[in-house]
């Protein structure tokens, strides 16, 4: 039973979004920005590092979502996402990409620099400034985003096709309030 009342309908972060539309515009800017504006990663390696980060914050909602939308923009697709969340040191990812998400999960512990080894074990895998400066920002902001939906204790969907649905909209109009 969420904490606050929502009056929508609408599961996670989605119901919070469409109860607050002021508070859901610069939000979804900036997801629009960090996940499909022109950085230096692919789309879906950073819906990737959203789904991975809310997978170790235990947010099933954004781990749900983020999960779908890296599998309809990865090789792989939901195969290679499940092999990430649940075994990053096995999965089949580059050292490249492995590393990264090691970087996502230094940044949703405590809140300090992180290990240089994580830096310099993602430079030796041919990450570049702009890939790790990417990185550290998606996982913050997907930290927030976990925080704002957690706290709050919205629901979860209960169509199991929720999830797919927000993937073909997200890849195709993106987080604009429009494609809501």
């Amino acid at each position: 039973m969420p904490h606050i009342s929502i009056t929508n309908g609408l599961p996670g972060i989605s119901g919070l979004m469409a109860q607050r539309p002021d508070t859901a515009a610069p939000l979804n800017q900036l997801a629009e920005t960090l996940l499909r504006g022109p950085l230096s990663l692919s789309r879906g390696e950073r819906e990737l590092i959203a789904a991975y980060t809310s997978e170790l914050n235990e947010t099933e909602f954004c781990s749900g979502s983020h999960s779908a939308f890296a599998a309809a923009q990865l090789d792989g697709g939901a195969e290679l996402v499940k092999a990430v969340l649940h075994g990053l040191d096995e999965a089949p990812v580059t050292p490249r990409l492995r590393a990264l998400l090691r970087i996502a999960g230094a940044v949703r512990g405590p809140v300090r620099a992180l290990p240089p080894e994580l830096v310099a074990e993602a430079r030796e895998a041919g990450a570049d400034d702009a890939q790790i400066h990417d990185t550290v920002l998606i996982a913050a902001a997907f930290c927030l985003y976990n925080r704002y939906v957690t706290c709050l204790d919205t629901e979860l969907p209960t169509d199991p096709g929720y999830y797919e649905e927000g993937a073909e909209r997200i890849v195709t109009r993106g987080y604009a309030p429009s494609a809501r």
